[in-house]
């Protein structure tokens, strides 16, 4: 398709516990690899795109494992690096009925958030790059890891790549180190040339409350602001998610261009869900797919939205489809079995 996609942000392993359990109710956790921008490179792979992971993981078996599970995706991981310190990890506990799903971080000096924001050379990174993709949740990790995102992201507008940034607000990981969260996230919007964020990420960088009561209205207000402070700023998208319980959910998706055209597309029922993390970056990555293979604002919405809700499917992190099953779904080509 001859474009490259850059991500950049730290490779996770994730620590579940088995089916509905509570964290240790039996002696047994099970391993995923998974990260935000990891996420993303790797559907983007599947959807035969040249994605590459920028990064550091842990000089130890886990780092070599994490990397690997990228390799075997097709993600070009040659920028990921092994250094120093521990590897990053979340633990996570799938809700049931009424009980939310949890997560605890266990990411602190870890070999990604050590690195200083020197540590990496953009001009090199990005060369041959068509797009950037970063999220919130880099820079949630502390100083030096904003400073790198906002460099990464600068370079890139520098060299004529475009910038993807998913808002991804993590108030536990901002909390942690009493990070400026309204400034740094207020000036990797300002980078980016698309803007995966709802009404409450662009609400944290703005310090603006959302007075709509409609979902859709919120979503219009938001991104209008979002285009009035930030000039280079081309299309915001969002997914609009109504939770009746932790297994059972509606979601839609709205996208909204500077030129006004909005998108939007039917809200899809979602019952017995798998696995809900990893859907918004099936999303962002479902939406980059279509403008990068030429499809118009509906259409590449459409595809993230359909990418989103199959994702919930699936067991951990990555959006295991090829786009031959996302474009089924979205033309509602059934149930029955393909032979």
């Amino acid at each position: 398709m001859g474009q490259r996609i850059v991500c950049f942000g730290e490779l996770l392993l994730r620590l579940g516990a088995p089916g509905h359990e509570r964290l240790l109710q039996s002696p047994a956790l099970q391993v995923h690899v998974g990260g935000a921008e990891a996420n993303v490179a790797v559907a983007l792979s599947r959807y035969g795109h040249d994605a590459a992971m920028v990064g550091r993981v842990a000089d130890n078996t886990l780092g070599a494992a994490a990397v690997a599970e990228l390799r075997r995706q097709g993600v070009d991981t040659r920028a990921v690096e092994a250094a120093p310190g521990r590897m990053g990890l979340y633990f996570l506990e799938t809700g049931a009925g009424h009980r939310p799903s949890s997560v605890l971080y266990d990411r602190a000096d870890s070999a990604f958030a050590r690195a200083d924001a020197d540590a990496y050379d953009w001009p090199a990174l990005l060369a041959g790059a068509d797009w950037l993709h970063l999220s919130g949740v880099t820079p949630a990790l502390g100083q030096a890891c904003a400073d790198t995102a906002i460099a990464a992201a600068r370079a890139a507008r520098s060299a004529g790549v475009r910038v993807s940034f998913d808002g991804n607000f993590r108030g536990k990981l901002w909390q942690a180190w009493d990070g400026d969260a309204a400034g740094i996230l207020r000036e990797l919007m300002a980078q980016a040339d698309w803007l995966f964020a709802d009404h409450r990420d662009i609400a944290v960088a703005l310090g603006y409350q959302a007075e709509a009561e409609h979902a859709e209205a919120r979503f219009d207000a938001a991104a209008r602001a979002a285009f009035a402070a930030f000039p280079q700023l081309r299309r915001v998208a969002s997914t609009v998610r109504v939770q009746h319980s932790v297994d059972r959910q509606s979601l839609a998706a709205l996208s909204l261009d500077r030129d006004g055209f909005v998108a939007r597309t039917p809200v899809c029922e979602l019952s017995a869900i798998v696995d809900r993390i990893g859907t918004g970056d099936a999303f962002a990555a479902g939406v980059l797919h279509g403008a990068l293979v030429g499809l118009d604002a509906q259409d590449s919405l459409q595809f993230g939205w359909g990418a989103a809700c199959l994702k919930h499917s699936v067991p951990g992190d990555f959006a295991l489809f090829d786009a031959q099953d996302v474009q089924a779904f979205v033309a509602q080509d059934g149930y029955h079995v393909r032979r």
